[in-house]
């Protein structure tokens, strides 16, 4: 089971979620300050981030967009409901996937199985492919844009993976949501525009505009390149 970092101020919230993890077989550390978190994912080395978004000090957006400058582990946001313009900047920041507290441990297990179900079983594996600038070895799921390699996180591996297995082919936001995030309601969708955003800044040109993830204005992506 995945070693599992978990960073949340609420007391009840951490003791409760950090309990439940464990008697499935997780090895879990738990930190109550972004502070302190920060400093656990060097001595921890956890395989996978639960984080909440309202933390005292340095919020979890900042922890999010710290933890990004140095690794691509999978980061689970925890957020209270409504707090629909903080999930929208924890996506941006690089954020894997969110859950809404309150949650059962059934919930938080369950995605956490499919975040990391995500690198287990890429699209189209195996071989490598060439698409202009981008070098995509699917058996060894990395990326390369003009010999420098990419720093993807989980999601925006697989979306990129899914898309550039069927050039051409238009998948909707739904279809994606499905088999990216395993999520099956529409209400998501912004997971899919926010993987998007952060996968071009990585992937394109920003001086050229979009070339190999091309919007279908009123129905969703499809990868080129131009």
């Amino acid at each position: 089971m995945p070693r599992v970092l978990l960073i949340e101020d609420d007391p009840s919230v951490r003791e409760g979620v950090a309990l439940g993890l464990r008697r499935r077989g997780h090895e879990v550390s738990a930190a109550e300050t972004g502070e302190a978190g920060l400093a656990l994912t060097a001595s921890f080395r956890p395989e996978l981030v639960l984080l909440d978004l309202m933390l005292p000090g340095i919020n979890g957006v900042q922890v999010c967009r710290r933890i990004r400058e140095n690794s691509q582990v999978p980061i689970i946001m925890l957020t209270a409901r409504g707090d629909d313009f903080d999930i929208v900047v924890g996506l941006e920041a690089g954020a894997d996937d969110y859950i809404v507290k309150p949650a059962r441990t059934e919930v938080i297990e369950a995605r956490i199985k499919a975040v990391l179900r995500r690198l287990a079983d890429p699209a189209g594996r195996p071989g490598s492919e060439v698409h202009g600038e981008l070098a995509i070895d699917r058996a060894g799921l990395t990326v390369a844009r003009n010999g420098e390699r990419l720093p993807l996180a989980p999601s925006e591996l697989k979306l990129l993976l899914h898309l550039s297995a069927s050039p051409e082919q238009v998948f909707s936001r739904q279809q994606l949501l499905e088999y990216v995030w395993e999520h099956s309601y529409h209400a998501d969708a912004r997971l899919v525009d926010a993987c998007v955003r952060r996968l071009r800044t990585k992937i394109e040109d920003p001086a050229a505009g979009p070339r190999y993830i091309q919007t279908v204005r009123g129905f969703g992506y499809r990868f080129g390149p131009l």
